[in-house]
């Protein structure tokens, strides 16, 4: 019996018995994306906070002269600062290993599109202009991603030869399939159920029967990376912890940072949460695929980019609980 035919359908709790790298194999329009178990994951995890967005109404949010001087600090943070704290982090702890000091830029580069919704979710963060920024963030991924991560890469980490080549086909397909996919659902089913189910039922019937499930998403994105990684987080476990030092720096400074100087300027408690974690969150599924297509998926930088959400899912869950308990013992309220 032929059982290679049935390989793709392993189920995710025999994830351990194959390659570390196949939580980065699958192909979608031929572009290099994370695994199916993933994507179906992160879709439910994030179609039922996408349905409560008020998409009607968010033409009216760009009137506010408030909402671009928000829009203005994210892209600075995300673009300018966060990069260039990875960088800093990479070269501090990594100073030797210049591969697992290219998946961590790779990872800082690449900003968050998907996770940040749950984070922001769970934190009480602003849900509309939680969903602008990852929109933006979209858009200038495709843009930036690719020639920032040359920059950071090739210029400012310049300590060996380095082969690497982004498609911004690949950045592209990575946007539309971990955003694109749940924003059209979810825009189309807001706008299916309010007009013919009307607004009663969506808000007290379906939105309230879809919200448990992206807790059920977020356990089982999380499943899925601790299952499918176990045995590489063993074989090189000197590599994981050298490269989980910087991670961990690097989302508490950053977060910690960005939520310091936005309560500086004034930001009510839901902008800078969500401004926080945006800052904080990255798009690893993006960081793995490019590393995974540059340097193969045995290389030491699809490894640092690997690690990554395995990091980043306990320190951000953390996070969420630490700055609603700091919001509420200092009556930091909108």
């Amino acid at each position: 019996m032929d059982l290679s035919r049935h390989a793709d359908w392993c189920p995710p709790w025999k994830f351990r018995q194959r390659r570390w790298s196949s939580v980065a194999e699958g192909h979608i329009c031929g572009c290099f994306i994370a695994n199916r178990y993933v994507v179906v994951a992160t879709f439910v995890m994030m179609y039922p906070i996408l349905c409560k967005v008020q998409y009607e109404k968010l033409h009216e949010v760009f009137r506010e002269r408030q909402v671009w001087v928000q829009l203005g600090f994210s892209i600075v943070v995300n673009w300018v600062v966060a990069p260039l704290i990875m960088l800093g982090l990479s070269w501090a702890f990594l100073p030797d290993k210049e591969e697992l000091r290219q998946g961590l830029i790779l990872v800082g580069v690449a900003r968050c599109i998907a996770m940040v919704l749950i984070w922001n979710n769970l934190a009480g963060g602003n849900g509309d202009y939680c969903a602008i920024l990852v929109a933006v963030n979209s858009l200038l991924q495709i843009v930036l991603f690719a020639p920032v991560s040359l920059l950071f890469i090739r210029v400012f980490s310049p300590a060996g030869s380095s082969t690497l080549t982004i498609s911004y086909s690949t950045v592209a397909t990575s946007v539309a399939v971990f955003l694109g996919i749940p924003l059209a659902a979810a825009m189309l089913t807001r706008l299916l159920l309010l007009r013919f189910a009307g607004p009663r039922f969506y808000h007290d019937v379906f939105l309230r029967f879809a919200a448990p499930w992206s807790l059920i998403g977020l356990l089982f994105t999380i499943l899925v990376l601790f299952a499918s990684q176990g045995a590489q987080v063993v074989h090189q476990i000197v590599a994981v912890v050298r490269v989980a030092a910087p991670l961990v720096v690097y989302f508490a400074v950053v977060f910690f940072a960005t939520l310091v100087a936005a309560r500086r300027m004034g930001f009510e408690y839901g902008f800078a949460v969500t401004q926080s974690f945006t800052a904080a969150s990255n798009n690893f599924e993006l960081a793995i695929a490019v590393a995974v297509a540059s340097f193969g998926p045995d290389s030491d930088q699809a490894l640092a980019a690997t690690v990554g959400p395995l990091i980043e899912v306990p320190v951000l869950l953390g996070l969420v609980y630490v700055v609603k308990w700091y919001a509420k013992r200092a009556g930091w309220k909108d």
